[in-house]
Order: structure tokens, then sequence, then C-alpha cells
């Protein structure tokens, strides 16, 4: 007879695995009975007065190329990949990023719904190690009443999957303080960068140059320095109104005579001007009259940029003067002509102003 002798230790052992694996199934049910109940929802944003004008704002989010001078995450990695396909403006949108940052990782951003100046839709998606993740965002531009202020909001919402949840579990790392943290620092470099592209300007002394002079309806005030560009926008107003009114049609574009400057006092009397292609008798009682300004050869010099930079504008021609021994015409008046429209051009970067000082023909030497 064979007798089998069993080992009790190997019996042992046998018992304790099973044992474990049936814990670790235990706790693996567990486990995704615990996430799966979790609430994954989520719907995250912040807001932020911004002092920028809505349009300027819009415009900037809309370009998908402009996110690497602002984006948050800029700060986590400065080395990122950024692609871009031929359209990155608007409905229809798309660019993609890559990054070896843990935070950043790689992914992509698509716009599936504009309005313009109001909202922006767009989908997110992370490449991640256990799939792709999407998720919803969206912004919001509202404009502050009484002001050239705007509210910014920027969001995001979706639904986490089971194991995105576990992924955000394990991480212990707030996930919702993360993102919201990171929309607030987003919009905070969004105003700034903004902020920074507006106050950019250009001054070129053109040279000299023949201006044809012609006709133009005007209205005239007495001004404080300060106060000319607050007194400008209801002046150009006036005069644009009476053309409209009368079915006159203005053949350029709006410009400023500065007919007498009292330094001293910091007093100006301007004249604000639409060109017209003939004389127009105004009716007595007007507050618009028409003037002709003789042809010239003036000086020109052309600032690209805000309003507030015309006095190093001025500044520049007068040393241009100075430095060739050019002296003004004794009769006719500088003035500055304005290529672009503020309400139609929103970055005060591409502003055109091109300032004409006649010159007193006998002080030019053009050889």
């Amino acid at each position: 007879m064979i007798i089998f002798v069993t080992d009790p230790s190997k019996k042992y052992s046998v018992k304790i695995l099973k044992y474990l694996l049936f814990i670790i199934l235990l706790i693996g049910i567990g486990g995704a009975v615990y996430f799966g109940v979790k609430d994954g929802v989520f719907d995250i944003s912040s807001t932020k007065e911004m002092d920028v004008p809505l349009e300027m704002l819009y415009t900037t989010v809309n370009e998908y190329k402009t996110w690497k001078e602002w984006g948050p995450w800029m700060e986590y990695d400065q080395n990122i990949k950024f692609k871009y396909p031929e359209n990155t403006i608007g409905k229809g949108a798309s660019y993609s990023w890559a990054s070896e940052h843990r935070k950043v990782g790689d992914g992509s951003m698509l716009t599936i719904d504009v309005e313009p100046n109001k909202t922006i839709n767009q989908v997110i998606t992370f490449n991640t190690p256990i799939g792709d993740s999407k998720s919803d965002m969206h912004w919001i531009f509202d404009p502050v009443e009484g002001s050239t202020k705007t509210n910014v909001t920027w969001g995001m919402k979706g639904e986490s999957s089971l194991m995105e949840k576990v992924l955000i579990s394990l991480s212990g790392e707030p996930f919702e303080e993360n993102m919201k943290s990171m929309f607030e620092n987003g919009l905070e470099n969004l105003e700034k960068n903004v902020q920074a592209e507006m106050k950019k300007y250009t001054i070129t002394v053109n040279g000299i140059k023949q201006h044809g002079g012609g006709y133009y309806l005007y209205t005239t005030t007495v001004s404080k320095i300060s106060e000319i560009s607050e007194k400008m926008a209801p002046m150009m107003g006036q005069v644009a109104g009476y053309l409209q009114e009368n079915n006159i049609t203005m053949t350029g574009m709006p410009f400023t005579i500065y007919n007498q400057i009292d330094e001293a006092n910091g007093t100006v009397i301007f004249s604000a001007c639409i060109s017209v292609n003939e004389r127009i008798i105004t009716p007595k009682g007007s507050l618009v009259y028409c003037g002709y300004m003789e042809p010239s050869r003036s000086l020109k010099t052309t600032l690209s940029g805000n309003y507030i930079n015309l006095p190093e504008a001025y500044n520049k021609a007068m040393e241009y003067m100075t430095d060739n021994n050019m002296k003004p015409h004794p009769a006719i008046k500088m003035f500055e002509v304005y290529s672009t429209d503020p309400g139609e051009v929103p970055n005060p970067a591409n502003w055109i102003t091109e300032i004409y000082i006649p010159l007193d023909t006998s002080s030019i030497n053009e050889d």
C-alpha cells in the first residue's frame, strides 16, 4: 500500500492565497461601487471684471494662436508644443498641444459655436493613458454698464468616468479647486496680455507730403488741452449728424484743425471736421459751418496707437522740423486725420492718426 503524505504548510499556503484573492476581489468590488456611486459631475467657472473693451477680449479668446501668450498652463511648461490647423478663429476652429508635464499633458480644443462678442463654446479633449477625456468649455462676455469694462466668465463642465474618479481620488489633489484656480490665473493673464497689446504704438515721421486741402464741414470750441479727447467725440458726432440729416457725402476721414494753442494756460481752440466735395452753405444759427483748406506741402507723421501718445508724436515731428530747418506755414494750421474709426477698430494699438504740419515752402529743401 502506498501512502501519500500531504505537507500541511502547503495546504495552509493555498488557503491563505485564496483568502487574499478573495479579499482583493472584495476590495475591487467595493472600490468600484464606491467610486461608481460617487458624483463625478462637475461645473466649474470663474468670473473677472476686466478694464478692457469687450470686443478686444472676445477677439483675443476667439483666436487660438493667442492662447500661448496668456494660457495658465504656460507657468507649468514653457516648452509646450502647439499645432495649428488652417482655421484657428471662430466656429470650427481648433488647435492641439503636447507637453511632458503631468499637469498639462497632451490634448486639443475645438470651437463648436460662437455668438460674436457674447459667448464662445468649445470642447476640450485631454489625451490620457486611460483614454481621451472630453469636457465642455464656455466663455461669456458681459459689458459692465456705464463703463468700458467687461465681465468675463471662463468655465468647464462635464462628468468624470469611473477610472477618472479613481485617479482623481488617488492623486490626493482637489480637482475642482485646481481647475478654478487655473481659470482665475488664466483670466488674470488674459487681462494683462490684452492691456499690454493695447498699449503698443509706433511713431513714424513720413517726411514732406502734398496735401490736397479742400472743403469741409466743422464745429469749433475752446477747451483745455487735457479735455480734447472728451470733447472731440460729441463734436464729430454733431458734424456727422448734420451730413446725414442733409444727405451730404463725406469725401475723407474725420480730422481736427488746431486753430490756436496756448501752452502757458493749457488751452486750445480746435475744430472737428469732415471733408466734403463742395462748398456747403449752412443755415443761420447752425453750429456747423463750411470751411476751405488750401493745398499745402506738409510734414506728415503717423501714429499707430492710442491717442494718448499724440504728444510724443508731435514732439518727434517738431524735432524733425528743427533738425531740418523747417518752419510752419504762417496761415495754414496744423491738423490730424483719423484714418481708423475706434468704433470699428477695438484695439487702440491699431488706431492710425496722420499728423500734418503745413510748412513754409521757403524753408523746404528737398534736394
